[in-house]
């Protein structure tokens, strides 16, 4: 239902309610009580989900999607003479959410317990009595909430390859623009050798596409249909039951399954995980530009509006909160994993066990994974690279991340471990000292037997220790479709 019907039926509820029911402090206004979930909010909840994933799994949009199964089960099943094509035309006349009184479905679960009796009963009430006995014939609940699900997993691939190309195509813009940008590469949070900010950028443009093959390879195996009755024989429509399945796989646009799922998930469980794993991937980029945002650091900053705050008590503050918001993100989708998981352990035939882990898995790491490629989205589209302040550090640091290009010259020499031993005391020397290392080992005699003024100038220059940085770069832009 749309939130203006929703909000009538809660008022609707929430007013039959006896007066203990409300909130009864003098001068509060009534609370219909109606948002109690973060992803409910209408103050908080567009940090958790977006619009499109909002669309997927609404109420109305579900059921609705349970009601489109049943069409195009009774249309396979006319396809294959099981059932009269007239009651088939009926019933899909019949199955639309504005014929039927969604109070009343509302109340059916309520009273019954049921998840989709009392939707198929206002079907069966908007039906003719002939066509009516032909509703959902010979399938089991599963069989239509399973495939609707299939169905829900399709839009929500459809809406991360879209989106997930978006983000690509920024990320490769911004490495193209920053391709030359000498930065400092960190390890362990310390500085260790130099390198460039599009090789950066770069690297995670390439697990990104990694992430984008697996999303769209998960589709054939993930993205079938479920029409195996009540333990999977299919004993219920006959000897044509193997063609009613290929035409109602066919006419949703789901793969074929071999055998039924009902009590085997690990099809959920894969999309799950690669929701979540793009989920994490997502976060980490986010929370390198959250660390490279620092003022200490300052080579990024994350963009700002005049309405933002920063802070209620310090107003100087202009905090990376979309960056952190993605590592929530990516926390909450893992741990949806753990619940697909968990619905993979089933009894015997079926098991409604793991089928309501899964109505929460889904729905949950879509809304998450869709809202993570927004905010970085967002993020890299508003970010300012300060290039002047990469190089500054990198050359701030340019005695300490040379030491390696200096030892390997040494090593032409007098052999790598030789050469290593030589600038690893000097250098630790000369942190413990609080002295320069070019100084110390400039001076140093094992230095300048081997390496002349010249050569050592030429090491101490951190551009000249970038590898194959931008041979890198053009091939991970080669690979992403760049446009630069």
């Amino acid at each position: 239902m749309n939130s203006q019907t929703l909000d009538l039926v809660v008022h609707s509820l929430f007013t039959a309610l006896p007066d203990h029911g409300r909130p009864d402090a003098a001068g509060e206004e009534d609370c219909l009580h109606e948002h109690s979930h973060i992803l409910d909010s209408k103050i908080h909840g567009g940090g958790y989900a977006g619009p499109v994933s909002r669309k997927i799994f609404c109420t109305h949009c579900r059921l609705q999607r349970w009601l489109d199964v049943e069409v195009a089960l009774a249309m396979a099943q006319a396809d294959v003479h099981l059932i009269p094509r007239s009651a088939a035309l009926e019933i899909a006349r019949a199955a639309s959410l504005s014929k039927i009184d969604m109070g009343q479905v509302a109340a059916g679960v309520a009273a019954t317990g049921h998840s989709l009796m009392p939707l198929l009963s206002a079907l069966q009430a908007n039906c003719s009595p002939s066509a009516r006995e032909y509703v959902h014939y010979g399938a089991t609940t599963q069989d239509v909430q399973d495939t609707a699900q299939s169905l829900e997993m399709r839009d929500v691939l459809d809406a991360m390859d879209e989106a997930l190309d978006a983000l690509l195509q920024k990320l490769t813009v911004l490495a193209g623009a920053h391709r030359n940008s000498l930065m400092v590469a960190r390890t362990h949070s310390i500085p260790a050798l130099p390198t460039t900010f599009a090789l950066k950028v770069a690297g995670w443009i390439d697990e990104l596409l990694r992430h984008r093959d697996r999303l769209r390879e998960v589709r054939q195996r993930v993205l079938v249909a479920q029409l195996f009755g009540g333990v999977g024989t299919m004993a219920a429509f006959g000897t044509g039951a193997m063609a009613l399945l290929k035409g109602f796989a066919r006419r949703l646009s789901l793969e074929v399954p071999l055998a039924g799922w009902h009590a085997s998930r690990d099809r959920v469980a894969e999309f799950v995980s690669t929701l979540a794993m793009t989920t994490a991937s997502l976060a980490r980029v986010a929370d390198e530009i959250r660390t490279l945002n620092r003022w200490e650091i300052g080579e990024v900053e994350v963009g700002w509006t005049a309405q933002q705050i920063g802070s209620s008590t310090m107003p100087h503050k202009r905090n990376p909160e979309g960056c952190e918001q993605v590592v929530v993100l990516a926390r909450l989708a893992k741990a949806q994993v753990v619940l697909a998981l968990d619905a993979m352990i089933l009894e015997h035939e079926r098991d409604y066990r793991g089928t309501r882990l899964e109505w929460c898995a889904v729905a949950d790491v879509s809304h998450y994974a869709l809202m993570a490629l927004s905010l970085v989205t967002d993020t890299i589209g508003g970010l300012t690279v300060n290039d002047d302040r990469m190089e500054g550090n990198a050359r701030a640091f340019a005695e300490a991340i040379c030491t390696e290009a200096l030892t390997f010259e040494m090593a032409k020499k007098l052999g790598k471990s030789s050469a290593y031993e030589i600038i690893f005391e000097i250098s630790q020397a000369c942190q413990r000292d609080r002295i320069s290392i070019r100084q110390a080992v400039e001076s140093d005699p094992r230095v300048s037997a081997v390496l002349d003024q010249a050569t050592l100038a030429r090491l101490f220059e951190p551009r000249s220790h970038l590898g194959m940085s931008e041979k890198i770069v053009d091939n991970v832009l080669a690979k992403a479709g760049s446009r630069y």
